[in-house]
């Protein structure tokens, strides 16, 4: 190259030499695409690039896609021309928004595509054990000897995935049993060994469990471990930490990474997650409506992205802001819902009827305060207690004796003393408080229209006439930026950020004071999940409303919050403002979400290590936090607003 020739010239060298089958119609200057001063930091990225690239020219590929075409029925193909190629030991990332295409092209591969879908033109050539075969073409009989043995997958809904009427243990040690002739005895201590590997903190449990016994992130868990129990060559993970919290992502993501380096185990990881792609990939594809906008070495798309929509995608990425710790500013005492030593505990059964109940314990003296129009978030791993706290807080659920929850309509009316509320009390308390689900796939009526949808809550509750509904229902869609064509639709035409704009405004229907957000952005991917964490700024604002936001993402509560309480077992380690929690955050489990985060930058690494010791037993943290059994130490004041569990 020449060296007078300027960056942006540079750059776009350097895309025409690693991303494949890409072509980059985006014009710009050299100083618009990248200034001057990067000049050296893309040299040594291009020479990284190049290193690999010659090292997987000598390599023989496990899986090429050429030239693959997807369509249903008669209408234009849904993927067009896709073209990427995947090495042994290798993660190739396919990123985009929700109906870029590429869940139907993963599912291509394995050939469980939807039974009007087809594989128009091109062929998926597969190595396995020297032997080369299309895929595309195979015979189901040889294909089925594939799948879930050679090429297994993850997938992105794992309560449609299990089956409901077999145990968790059962389930997964069945791929033991078919692809491996295994005994029942040496299958189960497998699936155990695996259980233990994905995360589970008692995996005895966990084996003899149903799906509904677990939430969704332990779901998510035992569909990683079916996924790996068999130690396939190639695995698809489709959007695998999604419903997962930030330390066991981190943890199943270096469990992934171990895999590979033990077994050579190829992934193709489906993602919107540009961190995960960030610490994970070394190739990425960016997929939009069906077609490749950009592919590449992952230092090459992620460090210097060229195409306008990759640069969009990164713009959309959440982070976590750089907070400079600062004077807090004086905070209200008037609150709408308080929480006062709320403890929940629940019998559970053994798999085997004769031995006694074991007691779990989801919340241990919780103790939480909602200031009117702020929003308090709970941030934790899954089973914290986070969802349990506010079923309670909405009155779903009955605290132990002794707990109690507060609620008070304005500053100037009687407090309500949720937990004590009559039938008929409690359904009047249910205007003034509402919830929007985690998952709008399940919790949206699938035989209702939109128009049902939105008008039960006020037939419920007798309010208005049949056109005064409709004109709330039309109201409530313009709220949530939809329009009034989408009354007559069903809920499986939308999309799932249009799903979640449903869900929302069906919890404005009653016109609450309180709104209990439980993980509303968690399955949605990055562009839309600002949209909606926009669209619940906008609402918050305008209608003076109060949050309870549940989630498990510390770049969303940071963004939100203004207050933010972290729970790990059922207690509150910390809490405090945002911007005291992250600039100056003491507990070892804070630090451990904080360091989970993953960065959308490939030069910035997750500390596993730091992941690893904070996600740990508390008795392996330091000896101001240490405890072992029940006897935690006592949440006390550090410094102003500013809460941690430690012994002093």
């Amino acid at each position: 190259m020449d060296k007078e020739r300027g960056a942006g010239e540079y750059l776009r060298l350097s895309v025409c030499l690693f991303h494949g089958n890409i072509r980059c119609d985006y014009a710009g200057s050299s100083n618009h695409i990248v200034g001057l001063a990067v000049k050296w930091l893309l040299y040594t990225t291009v020479t990284r690039a190049t290193t690999r690239a010659t090292t997987r020219a000598r390599m023989q590929s496990l899986l090429c896609v050429n030239d693959v075409s997807i369509g249903f029925g008669q209408e234009q193909s849904i993927v067009e021309q896709l073209n990427f190629t995947v090495y042994p030991g290798e993660t190739l990332a396919l990123v985009g928004e929700s109906g870029s295409g590429k869940t139907l092209s993963c599912r291509a591969v394995l050939r469980i595509l939807p039974e009007s879908a087809q594989i128009r033109s091109g062929e998926i050539l597969f190595n396995c054990r020297g032997n080369v075969s299309n895929l595309a073409r195979l015979k189901e009989r040889s294909l089925r000897d594939i799948r879930g043995d050679r090429i297994s997958m993850i997938f992105q809904e794992p309560m449609s995935s299990l089956s409901p009427l077999h145990r968790i243990g059962d389930q997964v040690g069945e791929i033991l049993k078919l692809h491996r002739d295994c005994s029942a005895r040496d299958a189960k201590r497998q699936v155990l060994a695996e259980f233990e590997r994905v995360g589970f903190n008692n995996p005895q449990r966990a084996y003899s469990a149903y799906p509904f016994e677990l939430s969704g992130g332990m779901q998510q868990r035992a569909m990683i471990a079916m996924a790996t129990v068999a130690k396939p060559e190639l695995l698809i993970a489709d959007e695998p930490t999604t419903a997962l919290d930030m330390t066991t992502q981190a943890q199943v993501l270096g469990l992934l990474k171990s895999l590979q380096a033990e077994s050579g185990l190829a992934l193709i990881l489906v993602t919107h997650d540009l961190g995960v792609v960030a610490n994970m990939a070394d190739q990425v594809v960016v997929m939009r409506k069906g077609r490749v906008m950009e592919s590449g070495p992952a230092e090459l798309v992620l460090g210097s992205p060229v195409h306008p929509y990759t640069r969009d995608l990164f713009a959309a990425a959440p982070v976590i802001p750089e907070f400079e710790q600062g004077e807090v500013l004086p905070q209200s005492d008037d609150f709408i819902l308080e929480l006062q030593n709320v403890s929940k505990t629940y019998g559970v059964r053994h798999g085997k009827g004769w031995l006694p109940q074991q007691t779990i314990t989801a919340a241990r003296d919780v103790n939480l305060r909602v200031r009117r129009g702020k929003v308090l978030a709970i941030v934790g791993e899954s089973g914290s207690g986070k969802s349990t706290c506010a079923r309670i807080a909405l009155g779903a659920e009955l605290a132990d004796p002794g707990g109690q929850v507060f609620f008070r309509e304005d500053p100037t009316a009687a407090l309500i003393e949720v937990q004590s509320l009559s039938p008929k009390q409690k359904c009047e308390f249910q205007r003034k408080a509402q919830m929007v689900f985690q998952d709008p796939h399940s919790s949206l009526n699938p035989r209702m229209l939109v128009a049902d949808v939105l008008t039960e809550p006020l037939e419920i509750h007798g309010i208005g006439t049949a056109t005064e509904r409709r004109d709330r229902a039309v109201d409530l869609l313009e709220q949530v930026g939809l329009n009034a064509s989408m009354l007559r639709r069903y809920p499986h035409a939308f999309s799932g950020g249009q799903r979640q704009r449903l869900s929302i405004a069906r919890a404005l229907a009653l016109r609450p004071q309180l709104l209990v957000c439980d993980e509303p952005t968690s399955a949605l991917d990055v562009s839309v999940q600002a949209q909606i964490l926009d669209l619940l700024e906008d609402i918050r604002d305008r209608l003076q409303l109060s949050y309870l936001f549940i989630s498990h993402d510390l770049a969303v509560v940071a963004r939100i919050a203004d207050e933010v309480a972290v729970m790990r077992r059922g207690r509150i380690v910390e809490q405090g403002p945002p911007e005291l929690l992250m600039a100056n955050p003491l507990h070892p489990y804070t630090q451990a979400l904080i360091a989970a985060h993953p960065e959308p930058d490939v030069h910035r690494p997750m500390d596993l290590a730091a992941v690893a010791l904070g996600a740990g037993e508390p008795e392996t943290w330091s000896d101001a936090f240490r405890y072992t059994n029940d006897d935690a130490p006592p949440l006390v004041e550090y410094e102003l607003h500013h809460l941690v569990r430690t012994h002093g």
